[in-house]
């Protein structure tokens, strides 16, 4: 089978989340099984424009800003005249309206849809762009098969209205061979940590709000954040405003061996966005040993059992995540259990059967529209 993937971003651009960790991990093993897949997507500073990652073709053009109108293009001109059996629309920013133009077999794929939560993220102007094209996108994509991460998702689909039949639950998974717990790597520190994009949606702020109050009754507290993105310098701004910036360390954009051992050394994740289409960082914590305390979102409430694997806040609550965070840190035993039960939740996720469940629907998709 001959694959073509549109998305905006590739798994080694600095500004990629979950979304493009999901479409390596799935991909790869497609490929793996003897598919031929190409990722076209935009291009970032030193980036190359070509090259074969895991066995995926990766192809780059066209800038982050206009790249859903070279979608348009390069399809037209170029992959139209190819011979891929299937295309892959994963619906991650802006649509790419593909079922306009696209007249082979074709699969969504998506995350979560932006709806109102865009303007928790961007300038007005932009933020309103966005939901527009996302609003007067979805009823051509309405009659084609999805798949989609997490229960929020599903549900997020059919109440726009999308064919219940046509929308698959396919869960995310987990690498167990490199996310583990690892005893030798974890330390005595009262490390807390947050792995993600450093985008403002994901309210980062109201970690280090809830932070600084726990500093007050555990000094010697230590919070690390891990990640890149356009709204780091005004989080180094607040905690420095909050006087908290001698207790926080901003690690950047980091290499997922880099992610691993951060995650082994820390105690708990926390998470304090507005909204998800799932929680990878939390299930990939988990899998580490690592609880998270996150917001009762969209997404989130789908990775964490609340009291079981971590605790669900109601968003925005700063008091609450703190107590949360100066619970686990003073009670090692409840701390203990929540890691013991994270190990064990994380193991319901596998990239394997992902890729497989995938493999599945593709070949449904391509005997239909024969």
């Amino acid at each position: 089978m001959k694959i073509l993937i549109l998305n905006w971003q590739d798994r080694l651009n600095p500004l990629a989340g979950g979304a493009e960790t999901h479409l390596h991990e799935v991909f790869k093993r497609i490929v793996n099984l003897g598919h031929s897949v190409t990722l076209f997507c935009s291009k970032f500073n030193g980036a190359k424009k070509d090259e074969v990652v895991d066995g995926i073709k990766v192809i780059r053009k066209g800038s982050r800003w206009f790249f859903n109108f070279r979608v348009i293009w390069e399809y037209l001109i170029r992959f139209r005249k190819n011979d891929f059996d299937i295309v892959v629309d994963d619906l991650n920013k802006i649509p790419f309206f593909t079922p306009l133009y696209v007249k082979k077999p074709l699969v969504g794929v998506t995350h979560h849809l932006f709806r109102k939560s865009i303007f928790s993220e961007t300038i007005f102007p932009l933020a309103l762009y966005v939901y527009l094209m996302e609003f007067f996108s979805l009823p051509f994509y309405k009659k084609k098969r999805f798949i989609v991460g997490s229960p929020s998702t599903l549900k997020e689909l059919l109440d726009n209205n999308f064919v219940k039949s046509k929308v698959h639950h396919i869960p995310y998974g987990v690498d167990h061979n490199i996310y583990k717990p690892d005893a030798e790597n974890n330390n005595s520190e009262q490390l807390i940590g947050m792995l993600g994009r450093l985008k403002k949606y994901k309210s980062i702020d109201i970690l280090l709000n809830a932070f600084s109050k726990v500093l007050i009754k555990l000094p010697t507290a230590k919070l690390l954040i891990v990640g890149e993105g356009d709204d780091k310098k005004r989080l180094i701004e607040i905690s420095e405003l909050l006087k908290i910036n001698n207790s926080v360390y901003f690690a950047g954009f980091v290499s997922e061996e880099e992610k691993i051992k951060y995650l082994q050394k820390i105690k708990f994740a926390v998470n304090t966005s507005i909204k998800e289409g799932w929680g990878l960082t939390v299930i990939e914590a988990n899998a580490c040993g690592v609880p998270t305390i996150s917001s009762n979102v969209e997404g989130l409430r789908d990775a964490v059992i609340d009291g079981k694997t971590g605790f669900l806040i109601k968003y925005g609550d700063i008091n609450s995540f703190a107590d949360a965070m100066i619970e686990l840190l003073e009670n090692k035993e409840k701390l203990n259990q929540l890691s013991i039960n994270a190990v064990e939740w994380s193991k319901n996720f596998d990239w394997d059967k992902a890729a497989f469940d995938t493999l599945e629907i593709f070949k449904k998709v391509i005997e239909e529209e024969k």
